[in-house]
């Protein structure tokens, strides 16, 4: 278990605390590139506790601000864009995508527009998303992860619904690689459609055991031997990314109480052609995985007809930041506790002025091999199912979508 004051070092993700400090060091996939036209140039965005403003300036811009407006306050998410960036529209002050301000209309005022400097932070496009970094000077480089980088195939991108749970009890789940056999039970299993002996043991009987390596940019690598000799190894990245079958689940902390998933699938091209265009995904928006749709409440009703719902069920049932102080580990939870440790250290090598493990700043860095080709191999190019086109029933920004009364 965890003190109060460690699991508050391991959660809080608000500007100037540990975890927030580290985790400030990545980039995070914002929205698909869809979501940004013509018609829709703005779009709020809350990641890391903070309220922002992403737009698409009309000479193609992109750029990610603080959302206040910087003269009095009003929400820049309704302002008006220009081809130098975004104007306040309740008095015209205009910023570049930058957060230089250039002009107040309502007044000539050089000594504002000279010392004003409104919060920005960097924004980037990349195989089919707009991505966030919220960190210091220089931004990283989006690493090459090969389910993004490959282009022998197509891009799939499944946009769920908010999350009602604290960052860490999300990644945890990842690094718990035997609940899958009790909590899926229904969904997985070999030969496929064999019902478990039991539910209380589920489909642990299945497992050899596992093997769990320290991989070189970051993460686990989770090595899952069975009893009839077949292994699955997929990894958890660090900070808050799973490597599972054909593609990444991206995780992002909204604030301390929500987060938000997008899921990227490849799918490889059977006759082996390069995809030409990386903004040429299918994006599916994913319905809600409990009633009410969004929002904790004292007694939703959770759906637990797909394998990322059952999940979600159990991390949002754990509390809005589960209280480790209580909880019992076992044997079992060996690759939580070396988890939690390798994000411990991160944290403080970020504290101490380091690059965290995880960070490259070489724009011309290899491919990182995930693993990616052995799943896609124990399907088959032929084999890997289609994922349905969902009509987008639920739009990307509701009422409520990323912020939340607390």
């Amino acid at each position: 278990m965890l003190t109060q004051e460690e699991n508050e070092f391991f959660t809080r993700v608000g500007p100037g605390t540990p975890a927030g400090t580290w985790l400030r060091r990545y980039w995070y996939p914002i929205c698909p590139v869809t979501e940004l036209t013509p018609e829709t140039p703005t779009r709020y965005v809350r990641l890391l506790g903070e309220d922002l403003v992403m737009f698409k300036d009309k000479s193609g811009n992109v750029g990610l601000l603080r959302d206040r407006c910087s003269h009095r306050g009003a929400s820049l998410v309704y302002g008006r864009v220009e081809e130098r960036g975004i104007a306040c529209a309740y008095h015209g002050w205009l910023y570049d995508c930058d957060g230089n301000l250039l002009e107040t209309p309502l007044e000539r005022n050089e000594a504002l527009v000279g010392r004003i400097k409104h919060p920005a932070y960097h924004a980037r496009k990349y195989a089919g998303l707009y991505w966030a970094y919220m960190g210091p000077d220089p931004a990283p480089e989006i690493p090459k992860w090969d389910v993004l980088e490959r282009k022998d195939g197509r891009l799939e991108v499944n946009v769920y619904q908010p999350i009602d749970c604290n960052w860490l009890q999300s990644i945890e789940n990842s690094a718990d690689p035997d609940h899958r056999q009790i909590l899926h039970q229904e969904y997985i299993g070999s030969p496929k459609g064999r019902e478990p002996a039991q539910t209380t043991r589920g489909r642990i009987d299945d497992i050899w055991g596992n093997d769990l390596v320290e991989l070189w940019y970051g993460g686990i690598m989770k090595v899952r031997h069975f009893k009839n000799g077949l292994k699955d190894q997929h990894p958890l990245i660090l900070p808050t990314i799973l490597r599972q079958g054909q593609g990444l689940q991206l995780r992002q902390p909204i604030d301390d109480y929500t987060i938000w998933e997008i899921r990227v699938n490849f799918k490889p091209n059977k006759d082996g052609s390069l995809r030409e265009d990386d903004d040429d995904v299918i994006v599916n928006y994913i319905e809600p995985h409990k009633v009410p749709g969004y929002g904790l409440r004292a007694r939703p009703t959770y759906l637990m007809d797909r394998v990322a719902f059952q999940d979600y069920m159990c991390w949002e049932t754990m509390g809005a930041i589960s209280d480790r102080t209580i909880e019992n580990l076992g044997a079992s939870d060996e690759c939580l506790v070396m988890f939690r440790n390798m994000v411990k250290a991160n944290i403080m090598k970020t504290l101490e002025g380091e690059d965290p493990v995880g960070v490259f700043r070489d724009p011309d860095h290899e491919m990182i091999d995930t693993k990616l080709a052995e799943n896609l191999g124990t399907l088959g190019a032929s084999e890997i199912p289609d994922v349905p086109f969902i009509e987008a029933n639920y739009p990307p920004i509701v009422p409520g979508f990323y912020a939340k009364a607390r």
